[in-house]
């Protein structure tokens, strides 16, 4: 499994050069294609475009002819979503913001590219500072496609040596998964060296169980299943994948 070509969303606003700075260190680490894409609601201004066009060139130049950017036709939040999607659908993975404040980029746009585009999406928090993922992953697991995919597509971004941690949060009723040790056999096959955790949650959320694995794993990536469709009360239809999404404490490498 490869990761060949990146495309990161680029908007004015600051915490665009921490996706970038985070992209660019995927894709020189992994060989990969980075491709900048520039979005954001309102009419067109040729000086926002050609200023963001001149600092993904400066930030990307240690790619050389492995970087490229392009303008997406500025719009509405339907334009918008339809049309990165679309794009986003013939890349390895997409790289996005947390939705944000004051931000002239559509609200939805992370949990419409999740669920429409077919790809992996990383998404970074509006807060921090990342320089690399994947040393310390976190796999977000239960008994569903959604989780497989996730540790499937989090592979390339793992470094060497890495110490991961496979975590399933479920409620009382719910038995532990009964072949996780398969699960960690797959992953040591990858030489991932990985570790199972199962984790019963009563009185606080799931999405708090999560977080605090990541605190405590002091995790650089997680690894989730999003929108799965399933009848697990604990994730299914969307609520456990909204609430990660308004909440992430690390980058979240989602999966549909």
């Amino acid at each position: 499994m490869t990761l060949a070509n990146i495309l990161v969303h680029l908007d004015s606003k600051p915490r665009t050069a921490a996706r970038m700075a985070l992209s660019l260190r995927i894709a020189e680490r992994v060989g990969a294609r980075l491709t900048g894409l520039f979005a954001e609601k309102g009419d067109p201004q040729a000086g926002t475009v050609e200023s963001a066009r001149a600092a993904f060139a400066a930030a990307a130049a240690p790619l050389k002819d492995r970087a490229q950017f392009i303008a997406l036709n500025r719009g509405g939040d339907h334009e918008i979503i339809h049309r990165l999607t679309a794009i986003a659908r013939t890349f390895d993975l997409v790289v996005l913001g947390q939705t944000e404040d004051g931000v002239p980029v559509p609200a939805k746009l992370p949990d419409e590219v999740i669920t429409e585009s077919g790809r992996p999406v990383l998404v970074v928090p509006y807060v921090g500072t990342y320089d690399d993922v994947g040393r310390r992953p976190l796999f977000a697991w239960h008994n569903a496609r959604g989780a497989a995919r996730a540790v499937s597509d989090a592979l390339p971004l793992l470094t060497g040596g890495c110490d991961a941690l496979v975590i399933e949060v479920v409620g009382k009723s719910y038995p532990r998964y009964e072949f996780s040790d398969l699960l960690i056999a797959n992953l040591a096959e990858h030489k991932v060296k990985a570790r199972y955790e199962h984790s019963v949650v009563d009185e606080i959320s799931v999405t708090d169980a999560l977080l605090s694995a990541i605190s405590d794993h002091s995790a650089d990536l997680m690894a989730i299943g999003a929108f799965d469709s399933g009848v697990h009360a604990l994730f299914g239809h969307g609520a456990g994948t909204r609430a990660v999404l308004a909440h992430m404490t690390a980058p979240v490498l989602f999966s549909h």
